[in-house]
């Protein structure tokens, strides 16, 4: 199984990762490592976190880390990392 990061989410990441770096860039960058470590773990167990408030499917999931949804799609063969938010946001 591999995992395919969305370029939407991406370009979300971004702009969250520069946001965290104005304050501090050593959170930035530990935010990011952190996140990182709990997408790639998506690997052996990608049924692990809740199944998606915002689809019907079972197929999406939401992984929540410090405040912030991961919106994913679980596949045969893949896993897609689609959105990042805030939940205030949505």
């Amino acid at each position: 199984m591999t995992i395919i990061k969305d370029v939407y989410f991406m370009n979300r990441l971004y702009i969250i990762l520069r946001y965290i770096a104005r304050d501090k860039k050593s959170a930035s960058k530990k935010f990011e490592n952190e996140l990182n470590q709990k997408i790639k773990a998506l690997i052996d167990s990608p049924y692990k976190y809740r199944a998606s408030y915002y689809f019907e499917s079972n197929e999406y999931r939401d992984l929540i880390y410090h405040g912030y949804t991961i919106i994913y799609k679980v596949q045969s063969d893949k896993i897609l990392v689609l959105d990042i938010f805030k939940w205030q946001e949505k």
